[in-house]
């Protein structure tokens, strides 16, 4: 029987529930669909009933065991097991004391999405400002915190929130998420008026980007693809050209475009090899490549590209900092064809349905998101 969570926490009036479904990780390749008790918020922490949860590149690499997460004699381990993953996410707040829901400058009942990092605020980077660089480097649904895969989210004292509109689906102000990741690269990139910006993959960090470069306004936009419908979604969020790279010689065209010499950013958002040095020869001497990619393998390039030949600046990009309440904004405007781009919601009971298709590149999905308030 479902009693209230006794604890010194101001709580919602509906009755919060002893114990959650919740996704767990036992090892790449084995996570588990379990009864978890549903965690009781301490002072500065909050419960959050979890509003939607998209499932990201990242989360598919670190189940399939790539190196970046599970290490190798090369880096070290940071996912974890015994871990609910879901880092993309958004939730209601149904528990927190009255210290913390006055210094987060919200109540019981208001929607808030989280930072996938929770900065230690004590390292050297930390204490510099760049917080998203955490030394430490805790994330939710990797390690040092549960994430979101589960009927119900701790959001620990350190965690960054922002607030976001209840109006808007969850699965779409999940979607903050990946939307403040690419703007975060489209800053990177320094994008002009006049510049020629091509920008690889229209996944959702691709898509994402095109928007965030879109806002930036310059000259021209050109999104790379293998997917037609992908390349149709491009031009809807504001690509001004696609080029269809199964088709078409990506580097040719760019360079028909702009005179012989080359685009002036690239961003690159596939997270495939081939990638990396198609935008280093698609790129104009001085030009500017952005990274925003997690690689499941190693990349072996010709660095005198970089040099000798074109003098580049090659930058990378890691998660959203300072680009949530303007991807929050532009959700909210309801100026994006979110209903295109959040293809595929499922249960918790299908959490693994979810996680294959996110990977079957040739699929129709775009956005897959776990609502755990469906049920299969």
């Amino acid at each position: 029987m479902s009693t209230t969570t006794e604890n010194a926490a101001t709580t919602a009036a509906t009755t919060i529930p002893t114990t959650m479904r919740a996704v767990v990780v036992h090892a790449p390749g084995d996570y588990r669909l379990e009864t978890r008790p549903v965690p009781t918020p301490g002072p500065g922490e909050l419960l959050l009933r979890t509003d939607a949860v998209g499932i990201c590149a990242s989360d598919l690499k670190c189940y399939h065991g790539a190196a970046k997460f599970w290490g190798d004699d090369n880096r070290p381990a940071w996912a974890e097991t015994n871990r609910i993953p879901g880092h993309e996410f958004v939730g209601t707040i149904v528990a927190g004391d009255d210290d913390t829901l006055t210094k987060r400058k919200v109540t019981l009942g208001d929607r808030i999405a989280c930072e996938q990092i929770v900065p230690c605020w004590e390292c050297k980077y930390c204490l510099e400002g760049a917080y998203w660089m955490c030394n430490v480097h805790d994330m939710f649904g990797f390690k040092g915190y549960d994430g979101a895969m589960a009927e119900y989210v701790l959001v620990p004292a350190k965690a960054l929130t922002h607030p976001v509109s209840s109006a808007l689906p969850g699965q779409v102000a999940a979607f903050a998420e990946p939307l403040s990741c690419a703007f975060h690269a489209v800053e990177r990139g320094d994008i002009k008026f006049g510049d020629t910006v091509v920008i690889a993959g229209a996944g959702p960090i691709g898509l994402s980007a095109i928007a965030g470069a879109r806002q930036k306004n310059p000259l021209r936009i050109i999104a790379l693809d293998v997917v037609e419908a992908k390349l149709d979604l491009a031009r809807k969020v504001g690509a001004d050209i696609t080029i269809n790279i199964a088709e078409d010689d990506a580097v040719a065209r760019v360079k028909e475009l702009t005179d012989g010499y080359g685009a002036d950013v690239y961003i690159e958002a596939t997270g495939h090899p081939s990638a990396v040095p198609q935008g280093l020869n698609l790129l104009r001497k001085l030009g500017t490549f952005v990274e925003y990619s997690v690689f499941k393998d190693n990349v072996s390039v010709d660095w005198s590209i970089i040099s000798d030949d074109k003098e580049l600046d090659v930058r990378g990009a890691h998660l959203g900092p300072h680009t949530w309440p303007a991807a929050i904004k532009l959700l909210e405007t309801e100026t994006l064809p979110m209903s295109e781009i959040c293809t595929h919601q499922f249960p918790l009971e299908q959490f693994q349905e979810a996680l294959d298709l996110v990977g079957d590149s040739a699929g129709a999905s775009v956005k897959v998101s776990i609502i755990p308030a469906l049920h299969a």
